[in-house]
């Protein structure tokens, strides 16, 4: 018997894959548990279908993510801190505070996708942003007192 997976099994194939199990281990367990559908005609016009719109959709998410991506990769951020006068940083620059500071710009990035490394003095640091699998982009900032 041949069927699609819905959901990802384990030791068996990941989801939209078409596998070939034993009659009973498919009528009993993966199509009651909604972890697979029988691969009849319908349903393998329906799966291509569904595949073709899923790649559409990540090719738009994938160049959606480079154009952000040369965008914060050409820009210089000032993130204002407390310091003291020695350049010393009450704290540390936060995901959030860069998060702010692009929105400052017009830019929309979640906070959970940037990492920085602890920043404890004033002056050039970078961030990373995380905007897709496959593009990282790298983010200049620039840490003045307030």
């Amino acid at each position: 018997m041949e069927v699609i997976l819905i959901q990802d099994v384990a030791n068996l194939g990941y989801k939209n894959d078409i596998v070939k199990v034993k009659d009973g281990y498919g009528r009993n367990y993966l199509i009651p548990n909604k972890l697979a559908i029988i691969a009849n005609d319908s349903n393998r016009k329906q799966l291509a279908e569904n595949l073709k719109q899923q790649a559409k959709k990540l090719a738009q998410q994938l160049a959606d993510a480079q154009a952000l991506a040369a965008k914060l990769e050409a820009l210089t951020l000032q993130v204002v801190v407390k310091a003291n006068e020695d350049g010393k940083i009450f704290g540390t620059v936060t995901t959030a505070q860069i998060a702010e500071a692009l929105e400052a710009q017009g830019i929309t990035v979640d906070k959970r996708v940037i990492t920085v490394e602890p920043v404890k003095e004033l002056g050039e640091a970078k961030a990373a942003a995380r905007l897709h699998r496959e593009v990282k982009a790298e983010i200049k900032l620039n840490v003045v007192a307030e």
